[in-house]
């Protein structure tokens, strides 16, 4: 009997497929049952055994006295008999053998198509895993970097006092600069007064220069008198 020929794709499931169909495989079986030849070759077994029966039947039907040769007819046909059931013995055995084969090379196709699935799963259960992974070690150095950035800072009680202090810094210029403008505007207010009275006392000045200039005409107008 003609053994199944397996074809596996990569990658894929494994799949049985065969050379022949059941059909043809009834086909070739009875053609070779037909024309199966013993090991001293000559007709096919079937024909041959046709004929011993064909002849022992026809010597049964005789009316003579023929039992010697019904008998040794009958031995012939039981011989060829037994000769032609030894090779389907021997085919049934292998066609059984097959079958046992088949059945158990199914079971093993099942089996390793159940593995595979098996793997393929675990496979994409681990590439989540290594995704994550990757995430949480990418989480874990970003982490890292951050704690070094604050390392390199200065303690969180050494900067409110820096921020005290400057703060009281700023207050303090912010009182000058509060201070400056009041000053500022004092002196503003200083120098108009002080050009107000240089302007009065100018204007003064100019007053008595004339009247001083008017009484020394005056006086020499008189002396000239």
């Amino acid at each position: 009997m003609l053994k199944a020929r397996k074809v596996v794709g990569k990658g894929e499931a494994m799949a049985a497929h065969y050379a022949f169909s059941p059909h043809e495989d009834d086909v070739i079986i009875k053609h070779r049952l037909l024309t199966r030849t013993t090991t001293t070759r000559g007709e096919p077994p079937l024909k041959k055994l046709q004929k011993k029966f064909t002849a022992f039947a026809l010597e049964i039907e005789k009316d003579a006295d023929n039992y010697n040769d019904c008998e040794r007819l009958a031995k012939a046909f039981l011989q060829e008999l037994n000769t032609f059931e030894i090779p389907l013995w021997k085919s049934k055995v292998v066609i059984d053998a097959n079958v046992r084969e088949k059945e158990h090379f199914n079971e093993l196709n099942d089996e390793i198509n159940s593995q595979i699935l098996q793997v393929q799963a675990e496979i994409e259960d681990l590439k989540k895993e290594l995704e994550a992974s990757k995430i949480e070690r990418k989480h874990k150095e970003e982490c890292e970097a951050i704690r070094k950035i604050i390392a390199m800072q200065r303690p969180r009680s050494e900067t409110e006092r820096m921020i005290a202090a400057l703060e009281k810094e700023i207050a303090a210029l912010e009182a000058e600069d509060t201070a400056s403008s009041r000053l500022l505007e004092l002196r503003k207010k200083q120098f108009a007064l002080l050009l107000h009275v240089v302007d009065e006392l100018q204007m003064t000045i100019e007053d008595e220069q004339k009247s001083l200039a008017e009484e020394m005409k005056n006086l020499s107008d008189e002396q000239k008198d």
